[in-house]
């Protein structure tokens, strides 16, 4: 299981930019799904994220989710980051919300 940071600023050197570990808000996911090679893609739209313990907590909750193969997640400091979950077969939304949920953080429509 993996998870990749990526974007340059982490948002650690804004001290104004505090951490959405335990507070977001969003609108309701939409979950897109494709098939590449053995594996099914859901990509997620996720906001709140600031840091590397932000990409660490979503993705510790949903490798707990059953059927979850890898997360990769692209940080975008202040804006939506993409949540790549690769699984074996279809995986339940409803899971993934409440992951990302238990997470802190909320789905919006990518």
């Amino acid at each position: 299981m993996s998870a990749t940071h990526t974007g340059e600023d982490l948002g650690l050197s804004d001290k104004n930019s505090g951490c959405a570990c335990c507070d977001a808000s969003g609108k309701a996911a939409d979950v897109i799904s494709s098939e590449t090679s053995s594996l099914i893609s859901t990509k997620l739209g996720v906001t709140g994220m600031t840091c590397g313990h932000c990409v660490s907590s979503v993705t510790e909750e949903l490798n707990a989710v059953d059927g979850v193969e890898t997360v990769d997640v692209q940080l975008h400091v202040g804006g939506v980051s993409t949540v790549t979950v690769s699984s074996s077969g279809p995986l339940d939304p409803a899971a993934l919300r409440v992951a990302i949920d238990e997470a802190g953080y909320a789905l919006v429509e990518v």
